[in-house]
């Protein structure tokens, strides 16, 4: 069975578990180029109520941070799978250090692109 599957599984009173909050709306920055831009869907996975509840609370400045992290960026610097993969540990570590900012980061697990397109 895949490890995704586990991913709301949780006590029925809803203490831990693990749960994925998405951000919305979408996010969508200019990048390098003219007239072409990023859009980014992203979903969070936090174990834990109260971290849902962190993240939420955090989420303006979670989106800035995130937008300040795509914007202006080439298009050839997220063109390949690794370029990828490693945009979305860097926007992992921005949000746990938004978090850490300002209050902790207890209970962020993982961040993960569910939608990835670059438009020219």
């Amino acid at each position: 069975m895949s490890s995704w599957a586990y991913a709301n599984e949780g006590s029925s009173s809803g203490e831990g578990g693990m749960e994925y909050l998405e951000i919305t709306p979408k996010i969508t920055v200019n990048l390098a180029e003219p007239r072409s831009y990023l859009l980014v869907n992203i979903q969070l996975l936090a174990e834990g109520p109260q971290a849902i509840e962190k993240l939420k609370k955090h989420m303006p400045a979670i989106k800035h941070e995130l937008i300040m992290l795509f914007s202006g960026r080439s298009t050839d610097s997220i063109q390949t799978m690794e370029q990828r993969e490693a945009l979305r540990k860097e926007t992992a570590a921005a949000i746990k250090k938004t978090l850490e900012h300002y209050e902790n980061s207890d209970g962020f697990r993982d961040a993960f692109f569910s939608e990835f397109l670059i438009s020219y």
